[in-house]
């Protein structure tokens, strides 16, 4: 069987052999630039060869710290051994069979896990679960179908998202999305029937209940309230204490699902598998992806098994549950359960207390805000306004100096690591935004 090596020897520590960026890697960059879609967005020009861990290698042999773990994906850290060996062994027995017209046991195996360990309420005796399984490709192709099956479901129509809120960008669910404008302008209409409000607040639910409900949004044609128990790409923003339990208020009085997005906020990042388990809410559809695979492309939606009742062919995915993304999953639900999760918690309070501590020193960071490793900042100019100057100038600083950050919201770096990262690196970060801050 082929072996692929796992023991990279990378160091733990940010190392810089050449000015940045490299030879090869502006080669590449100039290639890149010639051939794919100039619709991605980079913000500075890294060229990954190899990670391990937190570490990442360019191909110029620099190796950076990474806090963005390819935007929340590699939740055990790059190339984790029980992961690749879960890929390699599957890889060697099959590789794709098409879950959606067969079967094969990882399948099966990943949905029993994850349906078990849904928050959902066990209201029916006859189900083994509390939760049946849809596999699909990604966080926007899991918000896809849950607007299929919030509508299949209920036959209603219109649904409530918030503003902020990122989805994804298939058309579906572009259509929650309330984020950026250049993510909806120039692509025409889009899916109709979708409201946007303000996210997080009580008065926001107040808006609904007491304006929309009565005016232009009857509550009996709404068939679902869409949002992130964590807004992700919106800023990392916490809600207010009892949001998240007053929307769940809402739906039950007035038959509407509710339908949790934890593409980013999901599988342990937060310390908990599901952010939404922090607010004790128990919700009828849960959307995930990113880290669920560790960095194969996998995403699922979670129902309550007596709303996805669709029949066959109503909704279907050629590459969804693909035999190998579901053994990394299985991997790597594993070792969450085993440590990871528990290290979120762990190293999310100590990388709050550094970013306070940071702020304590120049008052133009914010405090921090989040839960377990998802965690962001504010950058503010002297008045207290938002600063993305100052945002994307420290981004493109640490890259020079070996941290990789991503931003968020208007003018937010979200930390976002691995969750094998150790308190060693957590200060070493935070050491290097200081230097930037102070030079």
């Amino acid at each position: 069987m082929l072996s692929i090596p796992i023991n990279l020897n990378l160091p733990r520590t940010p190392h810089l052999v050449t000015s940045l960026p490299g030879p090869r890697a502006q080669a590449i960059v100039q290639r890149d630039r010639a051939v794919t879609s100039p619709s991605y967005t980079r913000d500075y020009p890294l060229v990954v060869s190899r990670g391990q861990g937190c570490m990442v290698e360019d191909v110029d042999g620099n190796v950076f710290l990474d806090m963005t773990a390819g935007i929340a994906v590699t939740a055990t850290g790059h190339a984790h051994p029980e992961v690749v060996k879960a890929i390699q062994e599957q890889s060697a027995r099959l590789l794709h069979m098409s879950g959606t017209d067969f079967y094969y046991e990882p399948m099966v195996e990943l949905a029993e896990q994850l349906a078990i360990r849904a928050p959902f309420p066990q209201l029916h005796s006859n189900s083994a679960f509390p939760a049946k399984v849809f596999f699909t490709n990604s966080g926007a192709e899991s918000n896809e179908g849950a607007i299929k099956l919030a509508r299949y479901y209920t036959k209603r129509s219109l649904i409530v998202a918030f503003l902020g809120a990122f989805h994804g960008r298939t058309y579906g669910a572009m259509s929650l999305t309330g984020s950026k404008t250049v993510q909806r302008a120039n692509f025409g209409l889009l899916v109709p029937g979708v409201t946007h409000i303000p996210y997080g607040t009580h008065a926001s639910l107040d808006y609904l209940e007491q304006q929309l409900f009565s005016t232009i949004l009857p509550p009996q044609e709404v068939a679902a309230i869409v949002v992130e128990a964590i807004q992700g790409e919106g800023g990392y923003i916490v809600p207010e204490d009892g949001f998240l339990q007053r929307i769940r208020e809402i739906c039950d009085r007035h038959g509407i699902l509710m339908v949790v997005d934890e593409v980013q906020a999901g599988m342990g990042r937060t310390g908990r598998l599901f952010a939404i388990e922090h607010w004790g809410v128990m919700p009828d559809i849960i959307t995930t992806a990113k880290g669920i695979a560790s960095g194969l492309p996998l995403g699922a939606i979670l129902a309550r098994p007596e709303l996805m009742t669709w029949p066959p062919g109503s909704h279907a995915t050629t590459f969804g549950g693909n035999p190998v993304a579901c053994a990394a999953g299985i991997a790597t639900l594993r070792l969450l359960e085993s440590g990871l999760m528990s290290n979120a918690t762990q190293m999310g309070e100590l990388l709050q207390a550094s970013l306070t501590q940071l702020h304590q020193r120049f008052p133009r960071v914010s405090l921090p805000r989040g839960k377990g490793l998802m965690v962001a900042v504010d950058l503010l100019d002297e008045q207290g306004n938002l600063d993305h100057k100052l945002r994307d100038r420290i981004i493109q600083e640490a890259f020079l100096r070996g941290l990789l950050l991503l931003g968020c919201g208007k003018a937010a770096i979200r930390f976002c690591p691995p969750l094998v990262i150790d308190s060693d690196q957590i200060h070493i970060a935070l050491h290097i935004i200081s230097e930037i801050l102070s030079s």
